[in-house]
């Protein structure tokens, strides 16, 4: 595929990886992110570094509220393509800063689809998150189910944003697609998540803290795994994705998860062994706006472009210690 991309996020971990991807095999692609302070700033940098390298690779340093900034970017390249990975992540902090997730999730996403529209940009690729089934007890979870109970702002944004994109589909005709990650993980990732704070933890010495008393379990996705998947949306084309039990609109949601819910107690002895060191546990109740389990139905995603999940976990975790101890030197 030779056309120009547009990746927001593109210094965040999956935006990094699918820029990474398609950069490697001749893609232009032009990534925009914000680098703000909501982790490490030094690591976003350090995968910037990496795509920087690339002749085909473009960057522009902006948030997707910035309008002016945004119009420009959309005014002086044809983007065929879209993937809209920026946005402000994490449940807890929604319940400490909730008007960044208000700017970024909301106000943002909402330029961006103005400027898709305006483009006519042939298909808008978004991130949404398995955090909007919210407080559903049927496992898995299906696209088909409803997402009426958020129990997060950052999964209300994001419930948000697949009414927003479902809007702009029906009304202009611009063929959207949502994906609802499960939980990704591996290398260069996020510092905010259980994976890199127990591994940081267990390396340091210092103790961890397992929510729920550890009886909570997550849909664990490898990093590769999930960007497979996007990328394979990426090559097909939109039209003709429209889900038709819901609506004739060209406006799709897809799950993308490992389909292997793993006890968090589970994962933690895996570091254990990966890294040589033993845990010290501390244990918590349930927090706010955390869910109990995850787990992703991903029919819907191999019938419609061949999306299966490789890694298990075992080999998920093992290479991102690996990852951890060679980036971090520890």
């Amino acid at each position: 595929m030779s056309h120009k991309l547009l990746v927001t996020g593109s210094a965040g971990f999956i935006g990094f990886h699918l820029c990474k991807k398609l950069l490697e095999r001749g893609t232009e692609v032009v990534g925009l992110d914000n680098l703000n302070s909501y982790y490490d700033p030094k690591l976003k940098s350090a995968r910037l570094e990496h795509l920087t390298r690339f002749p085909n690779f473009t960057f522009h340093r902006m948030s997707l509220e910035d309008t002016e900034g945004l119009t420009s970017v959309f005014k002086n390249n044809s983007f065929e393509v879209v993937v809209n990975l920026a946005a402000q992540p994490g449940i807890r902090y929604s319940l400490e800063n909730p008007s960044s997730y208000i700017q970024a999730n909301l106000v943002g996403f909402g330029n961006i689809l103005e400027q898709c529209r305006h483009a006519k940009v042939k298909h808008l690729i978004y991130a949404s998150s398995s955090s909007v089934y919210g407080a559903n007890r049927k496992i898995p979870f299906s696209e088909a189910d409803p997402v009426d109970h958020p129990i997060s702002l950052y999964a209300a944004t994001k419930k948000a944003n697949e009414l927003m994109a479902h809007s702009y589909s029906h009304l202009f005709g611009l063929p959207t697609t949502g994906i609802r990650f499960f939980t990704v993980y591996g290398p260069w990732g996020r510092p905010d998540m259980a994976i890199f704070k127990f591994t940081k933890a267990i390396l340091e010495e210092n103790p961890i803290e397992i929510f729920n008393h550890g009886d909570v379990a997550r849909d664990f996705t490898y990093i590769d795994d999930a960007v497979s998947g996007l990328l394979a949306m990426i090559d097909k084309p939109a039209v003709g994705l429209a889900q038709p039990d819901t609506s004739g609109a060209p406006h799709s949601v897809y799950n993308i998860g490992n389909q292997r819910p793993e006890k968090v107690l589970k994962v933690v002895e895996l570091l254990e062994r990966y890294t040589e060191k033993k845990a010290t546990r501390i244990m918590k109740p349930l927090q706010p706006g955390e869910m109990l389990e995850t787990c992703a139905d991903v029919t819907r995603a191999h019938r419609d472009f061949g999306f299966v999940s490789k890694t298990p976990v075992e080999q998920g975790l093992s290479e991102f210690v690996t990852w951890y101890r060679g980036f971090y030197r520890n």
